[in-house]
Protein backbone atom coordinates (compact mmCIF):
# COMPACT_ATOMS: atom_id res chain seq x y z
CA UNK A 1 0.00 0.00 0.00
CA UNK A 2 1.39 3.41 -0.92
CA UNK A 3 1.96 6.16 1.63
CA UNK A 4 -0.70 8.34 0.02
CA UNK A 5 -3.29 5.61 0.37
CA UNK A 6 -2.28 4.67 3.89
CA UNK A 7 -2.56 8.26 5.09
CA UNK A 8 -5.89 8.79 3.48
CA UNK A 9 -4.60 11.73 1.51
CA UNK A 10 -5.58 10.26 -1.86
CA UNK A 11 -3.45 10.37 -5.00
CA UNK A 12 -0.99 13.23 -4.93
CA UNK A 13 -0.43 15.37 -8.01
CA UNK A 14 2.83 14.84 -9.89
CA UNK A 15 5.38 17.44 -8.88
CA UNK A 16 8.78 18.55 -10.02
CA UNK A 17 12.01 17.18 -8.56
CA UNK A 18 12.72 20.07 -6.19
CA UNK A 19 9.08 20.39 -5.19
CA UNK A 20 8.97 16.69 -4.31
CA UNK A 21 12.02 17.05 -2.07
CA UNK A 22 10.21 19.88 -0.20
CA UNK A 23 13.44 21.81 0.43
CA UNK A 24 13.06 25.36 1.74
CA UNK A 25 13.60 27.67 -1.21
CA UNK A 26 15.48 30.19 0.94
CA UNK A 27 17.86 27.49 2.13
CA UNK A 28 18.30 26.27 -1.43
CA UNK A 29 19.07 29.82 -2.55
CA UNK A 30 21.70 30.30 0.18
CA UNK A 31 23.34 26.99 -0.64
CA UNK A 32 23.36 27.95 -4.31
CA UNK A 33 24.91 31.34 -3.49
CA UNK A 34 27.58 29.64 -1.39
CA UNK A 35 28.50 27.25 -4.21
CA UNK A 36 28.65 30.12 -6.71
CA UNK A 37 30.99 32.05 -4.41
CA UNK A 38 33.22 29.00 -3.99
CA UNK A 39 33.37 28.29 -7.72
CA UNK A 40 34.08 31.91 -8.64
CA UNK A 41 36.93 32.23 -6.15
CA UNK A 42 38.26 28.79 -7.06
CA UNK A 43 38.57 29.88 -10.70
CA UNK A 44 39.93 33.28 -9.66
CA UNK A 45 42.61 31.70 -7.44
CA UNK A 46 43.48 29.03 -10.02
CA UNK A 47 42.14 26.17 -7.90
CA UNK A 48 43.56 27.24 -4.53
CA UNK A 49 40.24 28.15 -2.90
CA UNK A 50 38.74 24.64 -2.82
CA UNK A 51 41.86 22.86 -1.62
CA UNK A 52 41.54 20.80 1.60
CA UNK A 53 43.89 23.21 3.35
CA UNK A 54 41.82 26.30 2.59
CA UNK A 55 38.53 24.54 3.39
CA UNK A 56 40.00 23.48 6.75
CA UNK A 57 41.08 27.07 7.48
CA UNK A 58 37.75 28.45 6.27
CA UNK A 59 35.92 26.09 8.60
CA UNK A 60 37.80 27.04 11.76
CA UNK A 61 37.62 30.75 10.88
CA UNK A 62 33.83 30.54 10.58
CA UNK A 63 33.19 28.90 13.96
CA UNK A 64 33.59 31.93 16.23
CA UNK A 65 31.14 34.15 14.33
CA UNK A 66 28.76 31.24 13.70
CA UNK A 67 28.46 30.45 17.42
CA UNK A 68 27.44 34.03 18.23
CA UNK A 69 25.15 34.17 15.18
CA UNK A 70 23.03 31.33 16.59
CA UNK A 71 22.31 33.51 19.62
CA UNK A 72 21.79 36.63 17.51
CA UNK A 73 18.91 34.79 15.83
CA UNK A 74 17.02 34.78 19.14
CA UNK A 75 17.82 38.45 19.75
CA UNK A 76 16.60 39.61 16.34
CA UNK A 77 13.60 37.28 16.41
CA UNK A 78 12.46 39.06 19.60
CA UNK A 79 12.79 42.39 17.76
CA UNK A 80 15.99 43.50 19.49
CA UNK A 81 19.59 43.96 18.39
CA UNK A 82 22.92 43.37 20.12
CA UNK A 83 25.84 45.58 19.11
CA UNK A 84 28.04 44.47 22.00
CA UNK A 85 28.82 40.85 21.11
CA UNK A 86 32.32 41.59 19.80
CA UNK A 87 33.21 43.66 22.87
CA UNK A 88 31.65 41.06 25.18
CA UNK A 89 33.76 38.40 23.46
CA UNK A 90 36.85 40.50 24.22
CA UNK A 91 35.92 40.86 27.89
CA UNK A 92 35.26 37.13 28.27
CA UNK A 93 38.53 36.39 26.51
CA UNK A 94 40.39 38.77 28.83
CA UNK A 95 38.81 37.20 31.92
CA UNK A 96 39.75 33.71 30.75
CA UNK A 97 43.28 34.75 29.83
CA UNK A 98 43.88 36.37 33.23
CA UNK A 99 42.23 33.43 35.02
CA UNK A 100 44.57 30.84 33.55
CA UNK A 101 47.78 32.86 33.54
CA UNK A 102 47.54 34.83 36.80
CA UNK A 103 44.56 34.09 39.04
CA UNK A 104 44.67 30.28 39.16
CA UNK A 105 48.46 29.95 39.36
CA UNK A 106 48.88 32.72 41.98
CA UNK A 107 45.70 32.40 44.05
CA UNK A 108 45.15 28.63 43.98
CA UNK A 109 48.62 27.43 43.19
CA UNK A 110 47.58 25.57 40.05
CA UNK A 111 50.74 25.33 37.97
CA UNK A 112 50.83 25.85 34.23
CA UNK A 113 49.50 22.70 32.56
CA UNK A 114 47.28 21.63 35.48
CA UNK A 115 44.31 19.62 34.12
CA UNK A 116 41.74 21.80 35.91
CA UNK A 117 42.95 25.10 34.43
CA UNK A 118 41.14 25.01 31.05
CA UNK A 119 37.80 23.91 32.51
CA UNK A 120 37.79 26.38 35.41
CA UNK A 121 38.80 29.05 32.89
CA UNK A 122 35.91 28.23 30.57
CA UNK A 123 33.43 28.26 33.47
CA UNK A 124 34.73 31.69 34.52
CA UNK A 125 34.28 32.97 30.97
CA UNK A 126 30.75 31.59 30.64
CA UNK A 127 29.77 33.04 34.03
CA UNK A 128 31.09 36.43 32.93
CA UNK A 129 29.17 36.29 29.66
CA UNK A 130 25.92 35.20 31.30
CA UNK A 131 26.08 37.90 33.99
CA UNK A 132 26.80 40.69 31.50
CA UNK A 133 24.20 39.41 29.03
CA UNK A 134 21.56 39.12 31.74
CA UNK A 135 22.40 42.66 32.88
CA UNK A 136 21.83 43.91 29.35
CA UNK A 137 18.54 42.01 29.25
CA UNK A 138 17.44 43.55 32.56
CA UNK A 139 18.11 47.08 31.30
CA UNK A 140 16.18 46.34 28.12
CA UNK A 141 13.33 44.27 29.52
CA UNK A 142 12.62 45.80 32.91
CA UNK A 143 13.87 49.39 32.50
CA UNK A 144 12.61 49.67 28.90
CA UNK A 145 15.87 51.13 27.57
CA UNK A 146 16.10 50.40 23.82
CA UNK A 147 18.37 47.47 23.00
CA UNK A 148 20.24 49.59 20.47
CA UNK A 149 21.30 52.07 23.17
CA UNK A 150 22.09 49.46 25.83
CA UNK A 151 24.25 47.34 23.55
CA UNK A 152 25.89 50.35 21.89
CA UNK A 153 26.91 51.45 25.37
CA UNK A 154 28.02 47.87 26.05
CA UNK A 155 30.20 47.94 22.94
CA UNK A 156 32.09 50.93 24.33
CA UNK A 157 32.16 49.75 27.94
CA UNK A 158 33.17 46.10 27.58
CA UNK A 159 35.80 46.70 24.91
CA UNK A 160 37.60 49.00 27.34
CA UNK A 161 36.96 46.78 30.36
CA UNK A 162 38.86 44.08 28.47
CA UNK A 163 41.69 46.55 27.92
CA UNK A 164 41.88 47.45 31.62
CA UNK A 165 41.76 43.81 32.74
CA UNK A 166 44.87 43.02 30.71
CA UNK A 167 46.43 46.49 31.12
CA UNK A 168 46.54 46.67 27.34
CA UNK A 169 48.91 43.72 27.08
CA UNK A 170 48.76 40.60 24.96
CA UNK A 171 48.27 37.64 27.33
CA UNK A 172 49.77 34.30 26.38
CA UNK A 173 50.63 31.65 25.63
CA UNK A 174 47.43 30.05 26.87
CA UNK A 175 47.06 26.58 28.36
CA UNK A 176 47.86 23.83 25.84
CA UNK A 177 44.63 21.92 26.50
CA UNK A 178 42.69 25.18 26.14
CA UNK A 179 44.41 25.79 22.79
CA UNK A 180 43.04 22.53 21.38
CA UNK A 181 39.57 24.12 21.25
CA UNK A 182 40.78 26.61 18.64
CA UNK A 183 40.86 24.05 15.83
CA UNK A 184 44.43 24.05 14.61
CA UNK A 185 45.98 22.32 17.63
CA UNK A 186 43.06 20.02 18.32
CA UNK A 187 41.33 17.66 15.88
CA UNK A 188 39.74 14.23 15.94
CA UNK A 189 42.21 12.76 13.50
CA UNK A 190 41.27 10.66 10.49
CA UNK A 191 39.79 7.65 12.31
CA UNK A 192 37.83 9.72 14.81
CA UNK A 193 36.51 11.93 12.02
CA UNK A 194 35.25 8.95 10.03
CA UNK A 195 33.55 7.59 13.13
CA UNK A 196 31.93 11.00 13.71
CA UNK A 197 30.89 11.18 10.04
CA UNK A 198 29.32 7.73 10.19
CA UNK A 199 27.40 8.54 13.36
CA UNK A 200 26.25 11.87 11.90
CA UNK A 201 25.07 10.14 8.71
CA UNK A 202 23.13 7.55 10.73
CA UNK A 203 21.61 10.33 12.87
CA UNK A 204 20.53 12.21 9.73
CA UNK A 205 18.89 9.10 8.25
CA UNK A 206 17.16 8.36 11.54
CA UNK A 207 15.91 11.96 11.75
CA UNK A 208 14.42 11.86 8.25
CA UNK A 209 12.80 8.50 8.97
CA UNK A 210 11.36 9.75 12.27
CA UNK A 211 9.80 12.77 10.57
CA UNK A 212 8.23 10.55 7.92
CA UNK A 213 6.97 8.08 10.52
CA UNK A 214 5.34 10.86 12.56
CA UNK A 215 3.64 12.25 9.46
CA UNK A 216 2.26 8.84 8.57
CA UNK A 217 1.08 8.29 12.15
CA UNK A 218 -0.87 11.56 12.13
CA UNK A 219 -2.15 11.00 8.57
CA UNK A 220 -0.27 13.92 7.05
CA UNK A 221 0.91 13.86 3.39
CA UNK A 222 4.45 12.56 2.96
CA UNK A 223 7.08 12.81 0.27
CA UNK A 224 7.45 9.97 -2.24
CA UNK A 225 9.85 7.24 -1.13
CA UNK A 226 12.28 8.11 -3.94
CA UNK A 227 12.37 11.73 -2.70
CA UNK A 228 13.15 10.59 0.85
CA UNK A 229 15.94 8.33 -0.40
CA UNK A 230 17.36 11.08 -2.62
CA UNK A 231 17.33 13.61 0.22
CA UNK A 232 19.00 11.11 2.57
CA UNK A 233 21.66 10.37 -0.05
CA UNK A 234 22.38 14.09 -0.52
CA UNK A 235 22.73 14.67 3.23
CA UNK A 236 24.94 11.60 3.76
CA UNK A 237 27.13 12.53 0.78
CA UNK A 238 27.55 16.07 2.14
CA UNK A 239 28.54 14.81 5.60
CA UNK A 240 31.00 12.19 4.38
CA UNK A 241 32.37 14.53 1.71
CA UNK A 242 33.06 17.17 4.36
CA UNK A 243 34.87 14.64 6.54
CA UNK A 244 36.88 13.31 3.57
CA UNK A 245 37.95 16.86 2.65
CA UNK A 246 39.19 17.66 6.17
CA UNK A 247 40.99 14.30 6.35
CA UNK A 248 42.68 15.08 3.04
CA UNK A 249 44.48 18.06 4.61
CA UNK A 250 47.69 16.44 5.77
CA UNK A 251 49.70 17.47 8.80
CA UNK A 252 53.06 18.91 7.64
CA UNK A 253 55.88 16.39 7.89
CA UNK A 254 57.96 18.50 10.29
CA UNK A 255 55.02 19.07 12.63
CA UNK A 256 54.12 15.37 12.52
CA UNK A 257 57.71 14.46 13.39
CA UNK A 258 57.58 16.84 16.37
CA UNK A 259 54.38 15.16 17.57
CA UNK A 260 56.10 11.77 17.49
CA UNK A 261 59.16 13.19 19.27
CA UNK A 262 56.94 14.63 22.03
CA UNK A 263 55.71 11.08 22.67
CA UNK A 264 59.22 9.70 22.61
CA UNK A 265 58.66 7.85 19.34
CA UNK A 266 60.22 7.88 15.89
CA UNK A 267 57.97 8.76 12.95
CA UNK A 268 57.83 5.98 10.34
CA UNK A 269 59.31 7.04 7.04
CA UNK A 270 56.74 8.16 4.44
CA UNK A 271 53.88 8.39 6.98
CA UNK A 272 51.09 10.87 6.16
CA UNK A 273 48.28 11.79 8.55
CA UNK A 274 45.27 14.04 7.96
CA UNK A 275 44.03 16.62 10.44
CA UNK A 276 40.38 15.58 10.44
CA UNK A 277 37.50 17.45 12.07
CA UNK A 278 38.62 20.23 14.49
CA UNK A 279 37.31 20.28 18.06
CA UNK A 280 35.99 23.80 17.45
CA UNK A 281 33.71 22.42 14.72
CA UNK A 282 32.46 19.78 17.17
CA UNK A 283 31.63 22.59 19.58
CA UNK A 284 29.72 24.45 16.86
CA UNK A 285 27.78 21.30 15.95
CA UNK A 286 26.86 20.75 19.60
CA UNK A 287 25.75 24.37 20.03
CA UNK A 288 23.78 24.36 16.77
CA UNK A 289 22.01 21.16 17.79
CA UNK A 290 21.19 22.50 21.25
CA UNK A 291 19.96 25.86 19.92
CA UNK A 292 17.82 24.14 17.27
CA UNK A 293 16.23 21.94 19.94
CA UNK A 294 15.58 25.01 22.09
CA UNK A 295 14.03 26.85 19.15
CA UNK A 296 11.82 24.02 17.92
CA UNK A 297 11.15 21.69 20.84
CA UNK A 298 11.01 23.73 24.04
CA UNK A 299 8.63 26.16 25.68
CA UNK A 300 11.35 28.81 25.76
CA UNK A 301 11.75 28.59 21.99
CA UNK A 302 8.01 28.84 21.40
CA UNK A 303 7.84 31.87 23.68
CA UNK A 304 10.75 33.55 21.85
CA UNK A 305 9.12 33.21 18.44
CA UNK A 306 5.66 34.07 19.78
CA UNK A 307 6.97 37.25 21.43
CA UNK A 308 8.82 38.20 18.26
CA UNK A 309 5.82 37.58 16.04
CA UNK A 310 3.36 39.57 18.15
CA UNK A 311 4.65 40.99 21.47
CA UNK A 312 1.26 42.33 22.57
CA UNK A 313 -0.50 39.02 21.98
CA UNK A 314 2.35 37.20 23.75
CA UNK A 315 1.94 39.37 26.85
CA UNK A 316 -1.85 38.93 26.84
CA UNK A 317 -1.36 35.16 26.65
CA UNK A 318 0.68 35.22 29.85
CA UNK A 319 4.26 35.25 28.56
CA UNK A 320 6.58 37.32 30.74
CA UNK A 321 8.33 39.14 27.91
CA UNK A 322 10.59 41.07 30.29
CA UNK A 323 12.03 37.92 31.85
CA UNK A 324 12.20 36.40 28.38
CA UNK A 325 14.41 39.28 27.25
CA UNK A 326 16.77 38.64 30.17
CA UNK A 327 17.00 34.96 29.23
CA UNK A 328 17.68 35.70 25.55
CA UNK A 329 20.51 38.11 26.29
CA UNK A 330 21.95 35.76 28.93
CA UNK A 331 22.06 33.02 26.27
CA UNK A 332 23.88 35.39 23.91
CA UNK A 333 26.34 36.21 26.69
CA UNK A 334 27.12 32.53 27.22
CA UNK A 335 27.62 32.04 23.48
CA UNK A 336 29.95 35.04 23.35
CA UNK A 337 32.05 33.36 26.04
CA UNK A 338 32.20 30.10 24.08
CA UNK A 339 33.10 32.06 20.97
CA UNK A 340 35.86 33.76 22.96
CA UNK A 341 37.21 30.31 23.86
CA UNK A 342 37.44 29.38 20.18
CA UNK A 343 38.86 32.74 19.05
CA UNK A 344 41.56 33.04 21.71
CA UNK A 345 42.46 29.34 21.53
CA UNK A 346 42.93 29.63 17.76
CA UNK A 347 45.27 32.59 18.26
CA UNK A 348 46.92 30.83 21.26
CA UNK A 349 46.79 34.16 23.15
CA UNK A 350 44.47 37.03 24.07
CA UNK A 351 44.96 40.24 22.11
CA UNK A 352 43.37 43.65 22.56
CA UNK A 353 41.77 43.65 19.12
CA UNK A 354 40.11 40.24 19.45
CA UNK A 355 36.47 40.35 18.34
CA UNK A 356 36.79 43.75 16.64
CA UNK A 357 33.85 44.30 14.23
CA UNK A 358 32.48 40.84 15.09
CA UNK A 359 29.18 42.45 16.06
CA UNK A 360 28.67 43.52 12.45
CA UNK A 361 29.69 40.12 11.08
CA UNK A 362 27.35 38.33 13.48
CA UNK A 363 24.36 40.53 12.63
CA UNK A 364 25.12 40.19 8.93
CA UNK A 365 25.36 36.40 9.23
CA UNK A 366 21.97 36.18 10.95
CA UNK A 367 20.28 38.50 8.43
CA UNK A 368 21.87 36.84 5.40
CA UNK A 369 20.73 33.54 6.89
CA UNK A 370 17.10 34.64 6.72
CA UNK A 371 16.41 36.14 10.16
CA UNK A 372 13.84 38.89 9.70
CA UNK A 373 14.66 42.24 11.32
CA UNK A 374 10.92 42.70 11.86
CA UNK A 375 11.05 39.75 14.27
CA UNK A 376 9.36 36.39 14.55
CA UNK A 377 11.30 34.57 11.80
CA UNK A 378 14.76 32.98 11.84
CA UNK A 379 16.61 29.67 11.79
CA UNK A 380 19.80 28.45 13.45
CA UNK A 381 21.08 26.63 10.37
CA UNK A 382 20.44 29.74 8.28
CA UNK A 383 22.62 31.85 10.58
CA UNK A 384 25.46 29.33 10.40
CA UNK A 385 25.23 29.20 6.63
CA UNK A 386 25.18 33.01 6.59
CA UNK A 387 28.38 33.06 8.64
CA UNK A 388 29.97 30.60 6.22
CA UNK A 389 28.99 32.75 3.24
CA UNK A 390 30.43 35.85 4.94
CA UNK A 391 33.70 34.13 5.77
CA UNK A 392 33.94 32.66 2.26
CA UNK A 393 33.64 36.12 0.77
CA UNK A 394 36.30 37.57 3.06
CA UNK A 395 38.66 34.62 2.68
CA UNK A 396 38.29 34.58 -1.10
CA UNK A 397 38.88 38.30 -1.42
CA UNK A 398 41.95 38.06 0.80
CA UNK A 399 43.35 35.26 -1.36
CA UNK A 400 43.02 37.32 -4.53
CA UNK A 401 44.63 40.36 -2.89
CA UNK A 402 41.61 42.59 -2.30
CA UNK A 403 42.42 45.26 0.31
CA UNK A 404 40.54 45.20 3.63
CA UNK A 405 38.53 48.40 2.93
CA UNK A 406 37.20 46.93 -0.32
CA UNK A 407 36.37 43.70 1.50
CA UNK A 408 34.20 45.63 3.95
CA UNK A 409 32.52 47.45 1.07
CA UNK A 410 31.61 44.14 -0.55
CA UNK A 411 30.31 42.72 2.74
CA UNK A 412 28.18 45.83 3.27
CA UNK A 413 26.70 45.58 -0.22
CA UNK A 414 25.98 41.87 0.25
CA UNK A 415 24.18 42.61 3.53
CA UNK A 416 21.92 45.24 1.95
CA UNK A 417 21.19 43.00 -1.04
CA UNK A 418 20.39 40.09 1.29
CA UNK A 419 17.84 42.21 3.18
CA UNK A 420 16.33 43.42 -0.11
CA UNK A 421 16.02 39.85 -1.40
CA UNK A 422 14.41 38.83 1.90
CA UNK A 423 11.86 41.64 1.64
CA UNK A 424 10.99 40.72 -1.96
CA UNK A 425 10.73 37.03 -1.07
CA UNK A 426 8.37 37.66 1.86
CA UNK A 427 6.18 39.99 -0.20
CA UNK A 428 5.80 37.39 -2.93
CA UNK A 429 5.13 34.66 -0.40
CA UNK A 430 2.51 36.86 1.24
CA UNK A 431 0.84 37.49 -2.12
CA UNK A 432 0.61 33.75 -2.75
CA UNK A 433 -0.83 33.15 0.68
Amino acid sequence: MSDATSTGAGPRPRRGFLAALEIDTRLLGMIGAFFVICLVFNVWTEGRFLTPRNIFNLTIQTVSVAIMATGMVFVIVTRHIDLSVGALLATCSAVMAMTQTEILPNALGLGFGHPLIPWVTILAGIATGVIIGAFHGYLIGYLAIPAFIVTLGGLLVWRNVAWFLTRGQTIGPLDETFQTLGGINGTLGETGSWILGGLAALAAIWGLWSVRRNKVRHEFPVKPVWAEVTLAAIVVAAILGFVATLNAYEIPERRLAQMFEARGEVMPEGLTVGYGVPFSVLLLIAIATAMTIVAQKTRLGRYIFAAGGNPDAAELSGIDTRLLTVKVFAIVGALCALSAVVASARLTFHSNDIGTLDELRVIAAAVIGGTALAGGVGTIYGAILGALIMQSLQSGMAMVGVDAPYQNIVVGVVLVVAVLVDIIYRRRTGDRI
